[in-house]
C-alpha cells in the first residue's frame, strides 16, 4: 500500500504506524511531490486494518521546514498549476480530520508553514524543545491559507493566531506548550521515548471508543474547515500572483531582506 511513496516513509509494528516525512536533504520542505503524496496518505491510512494509531514525524533535523522555494518558483512562473495545488490542499487537511485513528505529531524539529499547520491539525502534538514552529506564509508575500487560518485560532485564540499569522515569527516549543499551540515539549533526548510510551498507552486503550472520541470532537473541526478553505485558499492563490510574492521568494533564493512594495 505504501511502497510508491517516494516522500513518506510508513513502517508499520503492533498497530502503530510510523508516517516520516522523507526528504531530510531539503529539511522535509513540501515540494510537488510529496504535496501529492500528503494529499492520500491519510486515506491510505484510513484503509489500513492493521494500523490503530499514527505517530507523524520527519526525518533527519526537521519535521518539514516549509514549501520547497523551487516549487514556489514554478507556481509563480506557471499559476495555472496552482489550481492542482489547491485541490490537494483541501485534500490534505479533510482527510487528515477524516482519519479517525489517532495522530501523534513527533516535531523533532522545525516545523514550518504547511508542516506547522499539519502537525497542529494532528490529535496530540509532542515536540523537542530545540524545535521551533510558525507559519510564516507572510515572510515570502503569501497568504496563509492552506490551513492556518482554521487551527490558529482554535488552539490559541484569534488575539494571538492573527499576530503570529500576520508577522510569521517563530515560535520556540517551550513557549508553544505554554500558549496551548502544542501539548508538548520535551528534552531531545526524550521525545522518541515520551512519544513511543504516548502510542502505545493510546493502542493498548479501548481503541473504537478512543477513535470514535476523536470523530465526535473533530466534527466542529471539520465543519469549519470546509467554511474556511475555499476562501483562504482563494486568497493564496491571489497571492501566488502579486509582485509581493515574487519577490518574497526571490529574497529567500539570493539570502536577503525582501522589498515589498504592497502589489
Amino acid at each position: 500500500m505504501y511502497s510508491e511513496y517516494e516522500r513518506i516513509d510508513v513502517t508499520v509494528t503492533d498497530g502503530i504506524a510510523t508516517v516520516t516525512l522523507d526528504n531530510p536533504q531539503k529539511l522535509n520542505a513540501t515540494d510537488a511531490r510529496l504535496h501529492t503524496e500528503l494529499s492520500t496518505i491519510f486515506v491510505d491510512l484510513q484503509r489500513d486494518s492493521g494500523v490503530d494509531v499514527v505517530v507523524l514525524t520527519g526525518a533527519g533535523r526537521a519535521f518539514s521546514a516549509g514549501g520547497d522555494i523551487d516549487w514556489m518558483q514554478d507556481a509563480i512562473d506557471n499559476p495555472e498549476s496552482f489550481e492542482q495545488t489547491v485541490v490537494e490542499a483541501k485534500q490534505i487537511i479533510f482527510s487528515l480530520l477524516d482519519l479517525e485513528k489517532p495522530i501523534v505529531a513527533k516535531v523533532n524539529g522545525a516545523a514550518v508553514g504547511l508542516g506547522a499547520t499539519i502537525a497542529l491539525f494532528c490529535d496530540v502534538i509532542f515536540a523537542a524543545e530545540t524545535a521551533v514552529i510558525g507559519d510564516p506564509h507572510v515572510s515570502v508575500g503569501f497568504v496563509a491559507g492552506d490551513g492556518g487560518a482554521v487551527i490558529w485560532p482554535q488552539l490559541v485564540g484569534y488575539a494571538r493566531a492573527k499576530e503570529y499569522l500576520m508577522t510569521g515569527e517563530l515560535i520556540p516549543a517551550t513557549k508553544a506548550a505554554d500558549m496551548g499551540l502544542i501539548n508538548h515539549a520535551v528534552p531531545a533526548e526524550s521525545l522518541d521515548a515520551k512519544v513511543d510510551e504516548f502510542a502505545q498507552r493510546l493502542r493498548s486503550g479501548a481503541t473504537k471508543a478512543i477513535r470514535w472520541s476523536k470523530v465526535s470532537v473533530n466534527i466542529g473541526l471539520k465543519q469549519l474547515a470546509h467554511s474556511i478553505m475555499d476562501t483562504s485558499l482563494a486568497y493564496e492563490a491571489l497571492s501566488n500572483r502579486t509582485a509581493d510574492h515574487a519577490e518574497g521568494v526571490a529574497a529567500f533564493r539570493e539570502r536577503r531582506e525582501p522589498e515589498f512594495q504592497g502589489r
